[in-house]
């Protein structure tokens, strides 16, 4: 079935630019344009597409506004072009709250290694995000008014094998020395929502791998830091994990867990090759020597297949394994590789994932 596309923004040159790409699949067909957030609530209201690009800065109506009013009025999946600066991400941040599914930078050298692969990335990810959840309208969510609906049209249709849980670990909750998370497409909304529910005495230190650029994930940190209890801060090389606190990874290096009785970061630059920056599987691997069972490793929502090997490197130690279920997920990407290898101990949806941590970890 072919996926309608509404493209948005401002610029005529980036239009276009968009619209040729996106038209080089034969799957993809671009049914409307739109130069500015007005213009685009319209469009979606004509051509019921299924995924809009939408730019931020626009006149008339900004991104930010269209976004706010698509998800009220006919929600669906909107991919977000953002500039690589601490103002973009402030702005793009702004527009995940807002309800939008996903990012990329309007630079493609930003994007990807060559103008290629990022044309390719830009597809993959249209497509991706069509064949994801519709989301829920933002009034709905489960931070606005209660539990957002279960309901999953693409996932109720999609095909996965029958759930397989793993056996559950033998080593003790109360045992436990940390809590790492691994999420990428729709994590920024998740973690927020996870991380919210978190008093300020939780007992264990959390460790934050996200799918972001560098220039992101200060002003992400900053942002987790205000709204929830526990402290929330953009990893450094040296810091200590300690209870009722927060490491975010920082984007464009990768973090690694080392040291005895106290845990210690280590950022390094990545190996060659390496696509995620940072990468949940280097993260995970890295707290198989520091850790070894004594950590409860959490994937969320994102496309790929991130940390499921790092997964099961601690998950062979005995290591306790929770993922995100397929309705509540933005894109049951990262959660199914590792539920589809049967290495979850427990598959939560979102709106249970933090209550289930104080209820695990508050005596």
């Amino acid at each position: 079935m072919t996926i309608r596309v509404v493209v948005v923004d401002d610029s005529g040159f980036f239009r276009r630019r968009i619209v040729e790409i996106l038209s080089a699949d034969v799957g993809i067909e671009v049914v409307a344009t739109a130069a500015n957030g007005l213009e685009a609530i319209d469009a979606v209201k004509k051509h019921k597409p299924d995924v809009v690009t939408m730019d931020i800065e626009m006149p008339v109506m900004d991104g930010i506004s269209a976004v706010k009013r698509i998800m009220v009025e006919a929600p669906l999946p909107i991919l977000m072009f953002s500039t690589i600066t601490t103002e973009g991400a402030q702005a793009t941040l702004d527009a995940l709250d807002a309800g939008a599914a996903d990012f990329l930078p309007k630079r493609f050298s930003e994007m990807a290694g060559d103008e290629d692969s990022a044309k390719m990335l830009l597809r993959r990810r249209v497509r991706t995000l069509a064949r994801g959840r519709p989301p829920s309208p933002v009034g709905t969510r489960p931070d606005a008014q209660g539990s957002a609906s279960t309901t999953d049209r693409a996932a109720a249709t999609r095909p996965h094998p029958p759930l397989r849980l793993a056996p559950a670990s033998a080593t003790p909750m109360r045992s436990l020395r940390a809590v790492l998370i691994g999420t990428s497409t729709g994590g920024p909304v998740a973690l927020q929502e996870v991380l919210k529910v978190l008093p300020a005495n939780f007992p264990l230190p959390v460790i934050l791998v996200q799918h972001m650029p560098a220039s992101f994930t200060p002003a992400f940190a900053e942002r987790l830091n205000i709204l929830c209890q526990i402290g929330v801060s953009e990893a450094k090389s040296g810091d200590v994990l300690r209870p009722g606190h927060a490491l975010l990874a920082p984007g464009g290096v990768q973090l690694l867990l080392g040291g005895g009785s106290q845990v210690r970061v280590e950022l390094k630059d990545s190996p060659p090759g390496t696509i995620y920056k940072p990468s949940v599987d280097i993260t995970f691997h890295s707290a198989v020597t520091a850790l070894r069972s004594q950590v409860l490793a959490i994937i969320l929502t994102g496309m790929g297949a991130d940390g499921r090997e790092g997964v099961r490197s601690l998950k062979e130690q005995g290591a306790h394994v929770w993922a995100q279920d397929a309705a509540s997920c933005v894109v049951y990407g990262m959660p199914a590789a590792v539920v589809d290898a049967g290495l979850a101990d427990r598959v939560l949806p979102l709106s249970e994932m933090g209550p289930a941590l104080v209820k695990a970890f508050i005596h």
